[in-house]
């Protein structure tokens, strides 16, 4: 027997539930904690997942910073893109742009079970400030092949480069 789907994301309805428990249940917390380790293990897997990526293909994006803000917890990830991959930031002013979702809807987005375009449309994903760059990442995030990662998983030196790269200072 398959397992009841709620609303277009196709996500059972008892994960569903179980994640919208975790989020309530690590809100407080998650909220108080320090955003810039999460920074930095953000910006390293985007410099895994767009490691074999040519960089002109976010070369628009150079030199801005971007927020991602999961909004059921309370938190919120900043990083910037530069010439040699994404560098964490401290929250140092407004960034370029702020992509927000619930916590659920960005791990459906993670693991391409949903459109971000769904999303978008109904509101669950939030897009401000520069939307044409918020745009830009979207679909090249969306663009990427991520089938080499789940074949051949980064090795530990290769995750070692990819923080190191993510906490170089943001000029």
């Amino acid at each position: 027997m398959r397992p009841a789907l709620s609303g277009e994301t196709g996500v059972s309805t008892r994960a569903q539930t179980a994640i919208d428990r975790l989020a309530s249940l690590a809100a407080p917390l998650a909220s108080r904690l320090p955003a810039f380790p999460g920074s930095a293990l953000l910006a390293a897997s985007l410099n895994l997942a767009f490691g074999n990526e040519p960089p002109e293909a976010l070369e628009p994006l150079f030199g801005s910073t971007v927020a991602l803000r999961v909004t059921d917890l309370g938190v919120r990830f900043e990083f910037a893109v530069t010439r040699r991959g994404f560098v964490a930031c401290r929250r140092a002013g407004a960034p370029a742009v702020t992509i927000s979702a619930g916590l659920s809807d960005f791990l459906q987005l993670a693991r391409r079970r949903v459109d971000p375009d769904t999303l978008f449309f109904g509101r669950r994903l939030v897009i401000e400030g520069d939307t044409e760059l918020g745009l830009l990442l979207k679909n090249r995030l969306d663009a990427l092949d991520l089938s080499a990662l789940a074949s051949a998983p980064p090795r530990p030196g290769q995750v070692m480069a990819a923080l190191a790269g993510a906490l170089r200072r943001f000029p």
